[in-house]
């Protein structure tokens, strides 16, 4: 093998070793738990722990789909050589650690799709169209279909005539009708992905709409069941508990997503390199967010929580609820997404419903947006040029 391509591939891995920890101390360590530090369910430090595990067990478990369209799936016609992959991954935590240092959350997809595609595309390569739709749409869908659904559940929770031993565990009955339904790479044969409700299927042995009914219904009925009894049992102490539960959700949904846009640029090196293998570049990458959520997600964590509306439990389950749905769907399509976007998004949907446009803070949105739109053209212009100059 040759030296100089072995040394090659470890300036890469350690870029997206570096990529990976400035994901954990970014969006994906900051995010999930936003909500809940905000309804003081948890404690900052508390949840910056929490959020490194579960994000570690969702990458390795959910983060092929995402790193393949993140390594392949961007642009045709092209292999991308180990300098481009460690300009991508520069750039893309560049850009990033500018949002941690200033504050604001730069959108990590945004930034690292960017930069795929710039660099692609200036090697030559043929753009995928149908996958640029599939993503921006997406993109544009999810502040809308996220701050919607957290405006109605919002909207939904504090009334009267809907109490709360009712209303939240029937939210927490979707989402665990939604987890039984999601695919992990554990739970498959081979390279394939399986889901809990097809081992059930299998153990019982009956057939597809019998294990939606059974394994399906059952799980979201069992959930809801306990929920109810907890809550009832005690309001406040249950409705953290159930906070805690669905931010742990929406932290293993993250480094599902996350991932990828740290160790995708390097899955079409596996190949020359011949040695490592999707699952141990996986572990790596979700090693490095777990350093990235320990270290430095609390600054994050304090500016979502605390800067872009004052959360009570309601909101905050109405914040998550939406948040988690919209990264599994990612996960499933491939996509990268943006959990700045969907988080912040349901924030923004769930303070409108209870507060109006006194519970959120307008100049820190208007900034955010701003963000969001120019971290991807910054990042697409930077390394379409330095792609021209240098490769």
């Amino acid at each position: 093998m040759d030296p100089a391509l072995v040394a090659l591939f470890v300036g890469a891995a350690l870029a997206s070793l570096f990529m990976a920890w400035v994901i954990g101390a970014g969006s994906s360590g900051a995010t999930p738990f936003a909500p809940a530090v905000g309804a003081n369910a948890v404690g900052t430090m508390r949840a910056a722990f929490l959020v490194g595990i579960f994000g570690f067990a969702g990458a390795v478990t959910q983060g092929s789909s995402v790193s393949e369209a993140v390594g392949t799936g961007l642009v045709g016609g092209t292999s991308m050589p180990v300098a481009g992959v460690i300009l991508v991954l520069v750039l893309g935590a560049g850009l990033m650690a500018v949002g941690i240092v200033t504050g604001y959350p730069i959108a990590t997809a945004f930034t690292v799709t960017g930069a795929v595609i710039g660099i692609g595309l200036a090697l030559g390569g043929t753009p995928v169209w149908p996958k640029y739709r599939q993503i921006a749409a997406v993109w544009v869908a999810t502040p809308f279909v996220g701050g919607g659904i957290a405006y109605v559940i919002a909207s939904v929770l504090p009334r009267p005539d809907v109490p709360e031993r009712y209303s939240v565990p029937a939210l927490v009955g979707v989402v665990a009708a939604v987890l039984v339904n999601v695919e992990f790479g554990f739970l498959g044969g081979g390279s394939s992905t399986g889901t809990v409700r097809g081992v059930g299927q299998d153990v019982l042995a009956v057939g597809e709409w019998a294990s939606a009914v059974v394994v399906t219904g059952g799980a979201a009925l069992t959930v809801a069941a306990l929920v109810r009894w907890d809550v009832e049992r005690d309001q406040c102490g249950g409705l953290q508990r159930v906070l805690l539960a669905l931010g742990s959700l929406v932290a293993f949904s993250a480094g599902g997503s996350q991932v990828g846009l740290a160790v995708g640029p390097l899955l079409p090196l596996l190949g020359e390199v011949g040695s490592a293998s999707t699952v141990a570049v996986l572990v790596g990458g979700g090693l490095g967010m777990l350093a990235g959520s320990w270290t430095g997600a609390p600054r994050m964590i304090k500016s979502l929580a605390r800067d872009y509306s004052s959360l009570g439990p309601r909101r905050a389950i109405s914040a998550l609820v939406p948040s988690f749905l919209i990264a599994q769907l990612a996960v499933l399509l491939g996509v990268p997404v943006s959990f700045n976007e969907i988080v912040v998004s349901a924030i923004i949907g769930s303070g409108a419903a209870v507060g109006g446009q006194a519970a959120v803070d307008a100049r820190k949105i208007l900034v955010t947006l701003c963000a969001w739109a120019g971290s991807f053209a910054l990042s697409f212009v930077l390394a379409y040029a330095a792609g021209r100059l240098l490769l």
